[in-house]
């Protein structure tokens, strides 16, 4: 069965929005990668100062392309725009798409709002877009996305060696991850228990 083709639309729950990625987020997406100053992270293609308008550019014509549909993170307590995210990798038949180009503000960084973000686009991919699959890449030496993503539920599959290169233009050897439509729904209830917990362990906190 194809896949619904993405649309921009928005995403929501008590924790975060996730909103169509514009031009006017350009400024607020700077003031967040300087929280960690993310652009020093080299196996991370987070926007260097004054380079966010052309990643946003970018980013915004995969949408038109119809490879991407790039979100902004609204965290709902705050309002602020914290983050970025993205499908891409967008395949029709069979339906699958990859989730991926996800950062946040070092503040955000190893909060509930990963397993939020994830769990809203998992939901929207399988519910929404009748995919079959969602994928998700990672540098193979980026273990802390590796031990991120495995804790969304997702199946290891293998390692595509010197598959890309990163910003600083060395070969990187890509992690490949998964999980498929007949496992959402158990997926699903462990990413509620999840969040749950962490949500609950941040308002704790003094």
């Amino acid at each position: 069965m194809p896949i619904k083709q993405p649309a921009p639309t928005h995403l929501q729950d008590e924790h975060v929005v996730l909103e169509p990625l514009q031009l006017s987020h350009v400024a607020a997406l700077e003031a967040a990668a300087a929280d960690g100053e993310l652009w020093k992270l080299w196996f991370t293609s987070v926007p260097a100062p004054g380079e966010t308008r052309a990643y946003v550019a970018k980013a915004l014509q995969g949408q038109t392309d119809g490879l991407m549909l790039p979100f902004a993170i609204r965290e709902s307590g705050s309002g602020e725009i914290v983050g970025t995210t993205r499908y891409y990798d967008i395949v029709a038949d069979p339906a699958r798409l990859a989730i991926g180009y996800t950062w946040y503000a070092r503040r955000w960084q190893k909060s509930h709002l990963n397993v939020a973000c994830k769990r809203l686009l998992l939901r929207h991919a399988f519910e929404s877009l009748a995919c079959i699959a969602v994928e998700f890449h990672t540098d193979h030496r980026n273990l802390d996305s590796q031990r991120a993503i495995e804790r969304l539920g997702a199946c290891r599959e293998g390692v595509l060696r010197a598959h890309k290169r990163r910003p600083d233009g060395s070969l990187r050897d890509t992690v490949c991850y998964s999980i498929l439509a007949s496992e959402w729904a158990d997926v699903n209830r462990w990413l509620a228990l999840r969040l749950a917990r962490l949500a609950e362990r941040r308002i704790e906190q003094p």
